[in-house]
């Protein structure tokens, strides 16, 4: 079993916008995270993606990135998210569990990321999933890949 934590937790109300970091949320069963504009979607309720992909491109030139830029719900350390398939499962804190239902998507329209870069990471590993049991996380809280 390989396990991480949750490094940060972003959340919008409006779709195709950066996120903005909160202290808590709640993760609500086939629905997605409270006061998210993705909530509510079949199979891309919940969007992660690595910090150690993100200091990457942090490494390339921008520097500024923060939490929430790749439009991301959470931000994961330690756990190997480009090792995940579709209906893998993933623990979060006491009791959240995510079903992955997509691996990286489309983007609609070029993101300032990929305006000033050329480059976005959400299409390649922007890791979709769907809440299979929900429950309150935070950052801090450990994330962990579940035996098949």
């Amino acid at each position: 079993m390989s396990a991480g934590e949750i490094t940060s937790i972003c959340i919008s109300g409006a779709k195709h916008v950066k996120k903005e970091p909160v202290d808590e949320a709640l993760l609500i069963e086939e629905y997605g995270i409270e006061g998210d504009a993705h909530a509510g979607f079949a199979h891309r309720q919940v969007s992660l993606l690595a910090d150690e992909s993100i200091e990457e491109v942090r490494a390339q030139g921008l520097e500024d990135l923060k939490p929430g830029d790749f439009a991301e719900n959470m931000v994961t350390r330690g756990v190997n998210l480009r090792s995940l398939n579709i209906g893998d499962r993933l623990g979060l804190g006491e009791r959240v569990v995510l079903e992955v239902t997509q691996i990286g998507k489309e983007c609609h329209d070029h993101c300032s990321i990929f305006e000033r870069l050329g480059d976005c990471l959400m299409p390649r590993e922007g890791v979709f999933t769907r809440v299979v049991k929900g429950g309150r996380v935070a950052p801090g809280d450990e994330i962990r890949i579940m035996e098949r």
